[in-house]
């Protein structure tokens, strides 16, 4: 393994991030894509073991602080589609994210998508360091699959494997 390689697997543990297995698609679409250098990961939900974790709109049925943890939390999730698909388990072949979108279903009056989107991006910047550092786009929606609070999809940089 390389040293980057061993650097992003030694954050994830400092940080005591468990990358789950592959989360199944909730519908016909693959979770990753990948286009000459790049991977699409598919937008992923707050989800763990198989369950939704964070419910419904914020910040009235969910905090704006329980929003970023959901943000954290689906990202992390869009991190082992990344490694497990695209990578081929393998961070030698990670090169940067990209772009992310962070979806957040809100209420009509909630105007601060950008800071529950910070729980994606400032993960990934503190996992990846620069490379970690995206352009992303951080909205407000009525809904989401299955209710969730928070949907993340991810653009990165790869090696082809």
């Amino acid at each position: 393994m390389s040293s980057g390689a061993q650097q992003i697997e030694q954050k994830l543990q400092d940080l005591g991030i468990v990358l789950p297995e592959t989360p199944k698609p909730v519908a016909s679409y693959l979770p990753c894509t990948v286009s000459g250098n790049l991977a699409f990961v598919s937008g992923q939900l707050p989800s763990q073991a198989g369950r939704i974790v964070y419910l419904g709109k914020v910040p009235t049925a969910l905090s704006m602080e329980d929003g970023i943890l959901a943000a954290r939390m689906a990202v992390i999730n869009a991190l082992a589609v990344l490694k497990n698909v695209a990578l081929g388990g393998d961070w030698r072949n990670f090169v940067s994210v990209v772009r992310v979108g962070v979806f957040v279903q809100s209420d009509d009056n909630f105007y601060e998508q950008p800071k529950v989107a910070n729980g994606a991006s400032d993960l990934l910047a503190e996992i990846f360091g620069q490379p970690g550092r995206h352009a992303r786009a951080a909205v407000g929606v009525n809904a989401l699959p299955l209710n969730a609070a928070v949907e993340v999809e991810l653009t990165a940089e790869i090696l082809r494997v």
